[in-house]
């Protein structure tokens, strides 16, 4: 029996997920609307054998009104699917995972999107799923605001529903039934056969009540985010449980929680780095970012050495929300030190250290019942991805936790995700 090893995404953003990436001396700072540098880190991640690539999106400058530079290098990029639609044909293993909201989609539409770059990629796609939050975002598709959690919920249930049934041929209003509802109406099956891998791959990445119970419903793989080991245990433990009620045996899904890794070959070296990023922050887009995930507009009109006030409660990222406020709380931070900390990886757990030392540390998450795998999401490009996959990927493979070679062609093979009937 193969031993179990854990899953690997390469999390592409532009200039790299800490928000002072973009003033790195090493970083591209147009690297967003540059095809070849995403494929360069699509073929740097395909040679360690990561199981996929994953693209966010938001339809909206995230940090609006800071430093325009910001603004450019880290807001200014392709949209995500026809990003990895040239990108397929540049690689041949490596999934290849796009975020869409059902909140500004329709199923049809999307589902289509999906089935064809699946095909594109002969079996390697993927669809994360989000409800998006941002009032940002509602403003772009001409809705009067932010539509309530709840309401997000029940729309992204029927979506998801409606798109696995297109993609299972399972739903055609010619020949059999089709699907019609207050939200949704759909006749004609899609123009397409079925799958490589018979259905692309269900990605989540909602954490609140609402947004675990849609994973244990339909996801495949679930990307969180966890600050301590015992945070990332509970959300586990707690989304496996979930599983049972919608029949469905835990390692139907893989959790792979987002981890920032900054390497070097010396810890003194990687806690350089990592201060070098840091001391690259403007407290304006710190702030601003912070802000953004808070869903609160005036955090400038409290003190910036001060605590973080009492927040009203929120339409946004609930579960986002309540990891940030938990940390402050817990680590007794100021706003300008809780910013310049989530401006490192945006909420998610960062290590920084040797090789040796990070493996350890995905080691003891991966053995002790709180990952599956993880999302890498690199402080800037390529030069963390590099130093990930040439440092620390070896090492994980020599102590018998990732890969030496793909098992496979397509994502569910790498995933060892079973062929939905």
């Amino acid at each position: 029996m193969t031993a179990r090893q854990m899953k690997l995404g390469a999390f592409l953003w532009a200039t790299g997920h800490h928000i002072a990436a973009w003033r790195h001396p090493q970083a591209h700072a147009t690297a967003g609307v540059d095809i070849d540098h995403y494929v360069q880190l699509a073929r740097t991640a395909e040679a360690a054998k990561f199981d996929l690539l994953f693209c966010e999106d938001a339809a909206g400058v995230r940090e609006a009104n800071v430093n325009i530079a910001s603004q450019t290098s880290r807001s200014i990029g392709f949209e995500p699917i026809s990003l990895l639609a040239a990108l397929a044909v540049q690689t041949s293993r490596i999934g290849l995972v796009s975020t869409a909201s059902t909140s500004y989609n329709e199923p049809y539409g999307l589902a289509r999107t999906f089935l064809s770059l699946d095909h594109l990629s002969s079996g390697r796609a993927g669809w994360n799923l989000v409800t998006s939050a941002s009032h940002i975002e509602a403003a772009n598709f001409g809705s009067t605001g932010l539509r309530p959690h709840a309401d997000r919920y029940e729309r992204a249930r029927e979506f998801a529903g409606v798109v696995t049934a297109l993609w299972r041929g399972k739903l055609d209003g010619v020949s059999g039934p089709g699907h019609d509802s207050r939200s949704f109406s759909v006749r004609d099956p899609l123009d397409l056969p079925r799958s490589p891998q018979g259905a692309p791959v269900m990605v989540q990445a909602g954490a609140s009540d609402e947004g675990r119970d849609l994973a244990a419903r339909t996801a495949d793989v679930v990307f969180t985010a966890a600050q301590t080991f015992e945070e990332a245990k509970a959300f586990y433990t707690d989304l496996k449980r979930r599983l049972a009620t919608y029949g469905r045996e835990p390692d139907d899904i893989k959790i792979m929680p987002g981890v920032g890794p900054i390497v070097a070959a010396t810890e003194t070296e990687a806690r350089a780095k990592h201060e070098e990023l840091q001391e690259l922050i403007p407290d304006d887009v710190g702030v601003a970012l912070l802000s953004s995930y808070l869903s609160i507009s005036d955090l400038w009109r409290y003190p910036i050495d001060g605590p973080l006030p009492q927040l009203p409660a929120s339409e946004g990222m609930q579960s986002r929300q309540a990891l940030v406020i938990e940390q402050s709380r817990r680590d007794n931070l100021s706003i300008r030190q809780l910013a310049r900390h989530f401006a490192g990886a945006r909420g998610h757990w960062r290590v920084v250290g040797t090789p040796a030392q990070i493996a350890d540390e995905l080691e003891a998450r991966f053995e002790g019942g709180a990952a599956d795998g993880f999302n890498v999401m690199p402080s800037y490009f390529p030069g963390e991805l590099d130093a990930f996959a040439t440092l620390v990927v070896p090492e994980l493979q020599r102590r018998g936790l990732f890969r030496k070679d793909y098992e496979g062609r397509m994502l569910r093979d790498h995933l060892g995700l079973k062929r939905p009937k």
